[in-house]
């Protein structure tokens, strides 16, 4: 209700900001937008719910590489909600502990009061068990399951705000499809149970990995509201930000290597790949802490995935498109020429298709993934003319989150061979990828285009 009522309050404000600048005042519409946006990253950053999570989505969307910045001040403001969710007490954490894992919970040897991260959903202590070993402990916030749950179920609430806000931006995205796939992301998030497993899932695929390090659940201390698992040590997005270019190209390999093996070694999409998820070691490793979106693919969808990616990489357009309607995308009549994928495959994976080799990720990769996937204002887009099978529908997300962190390392790799050697068609040339090749073997595990035995 009180985000309803600033709404509200807001248009009235947009019309006398228009009024004063047509008036002479330059700059009232945009004092008005950062002062509207500052208000709504505050009553989100409050609600502990299905709205804050959509706000975090949106927060990724920097609409200015569309050609429109009236979203800019929104996406600035809710960028906060990333990580700095106002924090819950100390002493309704404890009541959360005991209700979930009984009074006084002897497991903990110590147990540090601050939180580590706050977010939307939950937040995040560090530990340590009696038997040394050090954790992080994930809480959820008492009664935000029912909040998203009573959010969820007025299907119009989502909508209209995803509406509101993208109205500023210019952008006509199909509004109701984004709103599902928020709600979809957001009611596995509120289940820790999901996310344990989910987890336990990545840990096995991963386990004696020499750069990709993933945590292991303690199910004797996680529940529906309490998720516990060992600690992953490492810088930050924002302290690996300063670090030496060598490293950042480093810690990007190694992300597009989880990105690509997730779903080449086994049938699991990872649709959360924001980097406040990771963790940057010195060493060249990253840790990956935060499981709470996973998709688990059917086996005959994530091998036409990987063949059309693979088509695409390889110039068989033709190809590609058959692909794509045997994944269902659209129908074999549709009018989404080979042309139009062409252009489109060839803009989202340019730093892999480009013949110049090494390629180097830059500002200019974030923005021909958001124009891909965002910008449909006009036919000239063929995903404006397409469906995304349910398989899919957080691919998108994820290929703009991985483009994302890329691009703002400004890494430099050697991006088609680490394509080609990821899907087994090619031996590795760069050391991360003859170690990991070197894991697979040892792993016994099935190249990317082998039909897989296990879900």
């Amino acid at each position: 209700m009180p985000l309803a009522g600033f709404t509200a309050r807001a248009a009235g404000g947009r019309l006398v900001a228009g009024i004063r600048a047509k008036a002479g005042d330059d700059g009232a519409v945009d004092r008005f937008h950062e002062r509207t946006a500052e208000r709504y990253a505050e009553l989100l950053g409050h609600s502990r719910g299905a709205l804050m999570k959509a706000g975090q989505i949106l927060s990724l969307i920097d609409a200015r590489s569309l050609g429109n910045g009236g979203f800019a001040p929104y996406q600035s403001a809710l960028a906060r909600l990333q990580a700095d969710a106002p924090p819950m007490h100390i002493t309704l954490v404890r009541q959360v502990l005991d209700t979930e894992l009984g009074p006084a919970v002897t497991q903990f040897a110590d147990f540090t009061e601050a939180a580590l991260a706050a977010a939307s959903i939950g937040q995040v202590h560090r530990a340590v068990l009696s038997d040394g070993r050090e954790v992080a402990v994930k809480i959820q916030y008492p009664g935000v399951a029912q909040a998203i749950r009573d959010d969820l179920a007025n299907t119009e609430l989502l909508t209209t705000f995803i509406r509101f806000a993208m109205s500023a931006s210019g952008m006509t995205p199909d509004v109701r499809t984004m709103a599902r796939e928020a709600a979809a992301r957001i009611c596995e998030e509120v289940d820790y149970r999901h996310e344990a497993a989910s987890i336990t899932k990545f840990t096995e695929l991963y386990r004696g990995h020499p750069f990709i390090r993933v945590p292991e659940v303690i199910p004797e201390l996680s529940s529906d509201r309490v998720l516990t698992m060992t600690y992953l040590d490492g810088m930050d997005w924002a302290a690996a930000q300063h670090a030496d270019q060598d490293l950042k190209n480093t810690w990007a390999e190694v992300v597009l290597r989880f990105s690509y093996g997730n779903m080449r070694h086994a049938n699991l999409l990872h649709a959360d790949p924001h980097p406040g998820n990771y963790r940057f070691n010195t060493d060249g490793s990253v840790g990956f802490v935060d499981f709470g979106c996973v998709k688990t693919l059917p086996e005959l969808p994530r091998l036409r995935w990987v063949r059309m990616v693979r088509a695409v990489i390889e110039g068989r357009f033709d190809d590609a498109r058959e692909h794509m309607v045997q994944a269902g995308f659209f129908a074999t009549d549709s009018t989404v020429t080979v042309g139009e994928l062409r252009q489109w495959w060839s803009e989202q994976l340019h730093e892999i298709t480009d013949m110049t080799q090494p390629a180097t990720y830059t500002q200019d990769t974030i923005e021909r993934a958001l124009r891909g996937i965002f910008d449909l204002r006009s036919d000239a887009n063929p995903l404006s003319r397409m469906a995304t099978p349910t398989e899919f529908v957080f691919a998108p997300r994820a290929q703009l989150a991985i483009s994302s962190i890329l691009g703002a390392l400004r890494a430099t790799l050697p991006a088609r061979a680490i394509a080609d050697d990821t899907d087994g068609l090619a031996d590795p040339i760069t050391e991360l990828g003859k170690l990991h090749h070197a894991w697979v073997r040892e792993r016994g595990l099935p190249s990317a285009l082998e039909r897989h035995d296990h879900p």
